[in-house]
């Protein structure tokens, strides 16, 4: 087992650049069982969830060459005749529901073990079971798992009864290759969909929508490959930009996209945190920050990814604030490990605590609970006195590129430890 050792109290500086989003990277892996064409992916980010991703399509017989250095990902999906999903990769990787869709699109038929991943609160598959039944496809339960099959997908009309970004990009991924229409209806809008809209219209799928809350798709018989450019990672966008805030120091975050983290920076200004926006970059300078509540919501409000360092980033605010969390229940659960290392912090119920600050961070010995709890207890070890030792580093690496090296060019004290 790995594990992070961080001492805390270094002050940063120099650029850091923000890595391919692994939620488009995720989408555009899926999507491609769709065609037999090759589809090289550049801006990859090489990360747990990814490379666990490749490793199902290895599995269905699709074939890849990987050039880490230059960040590309080719991938050949022809020889893919595998409709079977098992293994402990289905079992740990939630996002393993969204290679139902094209494969039951592309042969017919799927079955898979239930899809595993974080632990922040429920997230049941339901809606996905839903959604394909209402394609036309027949649904059978079995002892880990279900079996779908389907001589033809028909178009559908699917109203989200939640909005949710993985189940809009899945139903999509599915009704481009279903017979006739589908509408798509309370739609997620991430920045994650349009760009995955955007690839498939190349491909040849017809499209509309995509980024608002109804999408029309029109199904067609088939669709090419192409190259795909996967947009920067926003959530970590925003981490790098509290991590400045947190530790008091000018860095710049290149290579990301501002505007899709507009309400986060716009809380961070409120904040009276002191940043300077170009067009792709952000930098942030010392800063006195105030306490400032928020309530996540779903893009284009608070992103709930972003929350967990925001928390962090309040218990060093000056005042007394309200973080409240409407997407996941559970997410705020890891705040009880802040609290250990010194942070004033009352939890009122599942979906909300309050926080009061300044209060200075001793270091611990903490677990990394989830992705986005994990890299916060990251950023606290930085700005605690003594030595924080994390671990269940997977739960991070699954999201974030090789951190400690790059953190590491920043001036953080940070090593990774095998035990």
């Amino acid at each position: 087992m790995e594990k992070f050792v961080i001492q805390g109290g270094s002050k940063l500086s120099g650029s850091i650049k923000v890595n391919g989003a692994k939620n488009s990277a995720l989408k555009i892996l899926a999507a491609l069982i769709l065609s037999k064409d090759k589809c090289k992916i550049h801006n990859f980010p090489f990360v747990e969830d990814t490379l666990a991703t490749m490793e199902l399509l290895e599995y269905l017989g699709a074939n890849k060459v990987i050039d880490k250095e230059k960040k590309i990902v080719e991938i050949d999906p022809s020889k893919i005749n595998q409709s079977k999903l098992e293994g402990p990769m289905v079992r740990k990787l939630r996002g393993s529901i969204l290679l139902a869709g094209p494969i039951l699109a592309r042969l017919g038929e799927v079955e898979m073990e239930y899809p595993g991943g974080c632990v922040i609160g429920k997230r049941p598959i339901n809606m996905f079971l839903d959604g394909f039944k209402k394609f036309g496809a027949n649904i059978e339960f079995l002892k880990n798992g279900f079996k779908l099959s389907v001589k033809k997908l028909k178009g559908a009309d699917i109203f989200f009864s939640q909005i949710t970004v993985t189940g809009t990009e899945a139903m999509m991924i599915t009704a481009v290759l279903a017979e006739g229409k589908t509408t798509l209806r309370n739609c997620a809008m991430e920045p994650e969909i349009p760009a995955l809209a955007e690839y498939l219209n190349k491909c040849g799928a017809k499209i509309k929508g995509a980024g608002t809350a109804t999408i029309e798709i029109e199904g067609v018989e088939k669709i090419t490959g192409s190259d795909f450019y996967v947009i920067p990672d926003r959530i970590e966008t925003g981490t790098f930009v509290i991590m400045g805030l947190l530790t008091n120091s000018k860095i710049k975050i290149e290579d990301c996209v501002p505007e899709h983290i507009g309400a986060v920076l716009e809380t961070l200004k409120n904040a009276e945190a002191n940043l300077e926006i170009g067009k792709d970059y952000i930098i942030t300078n010392p800063s006195k920050i105030k306490a400032t509540s928020i309530i996540t919501h779903e893009y284009p409000g608070f992103a709930t990814d972003i929350q967990p360092p925001y928390t962090l980033l309040m218990t060093q605010a000056c005042g007394q604030c309200i973080i409240q969390e409407s997407i996941f229940e559970g997410r705020l659960f890891f705040t009880d490990q802040l609290s250990t290392m010194g942070a004033n912090i009352i939890m009122c119920d599942p979906h909300r605590v309050v926080v009061s600050g300044p209060t200075p961070l001793r270091a611990k010995k903490v677990a990394s609970p989830d992705l986005r709890a994990g890299i916060t207890l990251v950023l606290a070890g930085m700005i605690a006195q003594g030595e924080t030792v994390i671990e269940n580093i997977y739960q991070i690496d699954r999201g974030y590129e090789k951190i400690e090296e790059r953190l590491q060019k920043l001036g953080a004290n940070i090593k990774r430890i095998e035990e």
